[in-house]
């Protein structure tokens, strides 16, 4: 039990870089890296207690260097898709990197996933948190405004990884922060994820074009392959012919969250000490793996969340223990504000004004059945 820390590695430019592991009273671990704040593994027991990594990844701090997927990754300034790769802030518009066609993903190839971090370590009765901070300088990936961020990592005795949020800008700008864990509940390297069963608190998701930028509307979930209201499995629809899937390469699309429909009371002192930001907090997605009996129920405050079926992975690159990952062998739970949010007024969140401070929060709480 408690924090462990060991060297993962030097980066290219002669960085030291640091893993902490939290291991809590039922055994299960969580280690994070002072390198781009990555969460590098979840280990986690099957209902037979055994334990494995259900989190896709890299050994050492030279894989996170790379890491195109974005394994684990904290994500931001603003996270998934901007259009046009620009917009505007108190009429002046800024540009930043195109790197995906003409739009620009997860603010261009240096993410918050890329960068050093400072690091705080905490223990308590119950729980125990690694703190990662930063200041992101003005025009730092192009957008405005000194910003001191942190992201904290909390692992509890309940076998919830809670995962806050924290941003205030010295002038008007835009945020967008999640995390990108490949999930597979059989292991890390053990095959496709399109058995696992998933139930998503959604009725509708953002249409998009064929770039994967949203329209503005929605599209209702009734009667098509993105209905996961009651649970089913990845692969059950993925290969239906339905012009969004077509356009995803399968599942890579924004839910916008039932919020008030889906709500479930977490129990709050069990995750930290209870305080406004964390009121909101409702349950929106599961994901179930019949055969090791793993669950992973997603909590979060964010209006939106991403479902990826990892469709782009190549194959080809290796990841931990040399293992090599396929398209589909993970799934992600990506919660968020809408992509392309920064353009879209009637989408909510994702500005941030100059002194407001932003607090997020998502948990990802696994069990056994």
């Amino acid at each position: 039990m408690g924090i462990t820390k060991k060297s993962f590695g030097v980066t290219k430019a002669g960085e030291q870089a640091t893993l902490y592991t939290m291991e809590n009273a039922a055994g299960m671990k969580v280690s994070v890296s002072d390198f781009g704040a990555v969460i590098v593994d979840i280990i986690v027991p099957d209902r037979n207690k055994n334990f494995v990594d259900v989190n896709l990844g890299y050994d050492n701090v030279s894989g996170y260097e790379g890491n195109a997927p974005g394994y684990g990754s904290f994500l931001g300034r603003v996270a998934n898709r901007i259009a046009g790769a620009k917009f505007s802030v108190n009429g002046k518009t800024y540009e930043v990197a195109k790197n995906d066609g003409e739009n620009c993903l997860h603010s261009g190839t240096k993410s918050y996933n890329k960068y050093m971090y400072e690091v705080k370590t905490s223990e308590m009765e119950g729980s125990m948190s690694v703190e990662f901070s930063r200041l992101s300088p003005h025009m730092e990936q192009g957008f405005p405004g000194n910003l001191d961020l942190s992201v904290t990592y909390t692992l509890t005795d309940n076998n919830e990884l809670v995962i806050e949020y924290g941003a205030v800008s010295d002038e008007d700008t835009v945020l967008n922060l999640t995390n990108h864990a490949y999930f597979n509940l059989k292991g890390e390297g053990s095959g496709t994820v399109l058995g696992h069963k998933v139930w998503i608190g959604a009725d509708k998701i953002t249409e998009t074009d064929a770039g994967l930028i949203p329209t503005g509307s929605f599209l209702d979930v009734t009667g098509t392959p993105m209905d996961f209201r009651t649970m089913k499995t990845i692969g059950q629809d993925i290969g239906a012919d339905y012009e969004p899937l077509k356009q995803g390469f399968g599942y890579d699309h924004n839910y916008v969250l039932n919020r008030q429909d889906y709500a479930r009371s977490v129990e709050l002192e069990d995750v930290t000490e209870p305080t406004d930001e964390f009121l909101c907090l409702q349950r929106v997605a599961e994901l179930y793996e019949e055969e090791s009996g793993r669950v992973m129920e997603v909590f979060t405050d964010m209006p939106g969340m991403q479902f990826y079926s990892a469709n782009h992975i190549d194959g080809v690159e290796k990841g931990k223990g040399g293992k090599i990952y396929h398209s589909r062998d993970a799934i992600c739970f990506e919660t968020q504000f809408f992509p392309n949010t920064v353009n879209i007024p009637s989408f909510p969140g994702g500005r941030l004004a100059a002194g407001e401070e932003f607090t997020s929060v998502t948990i990802y709480k696994f069990s056994v059945r």
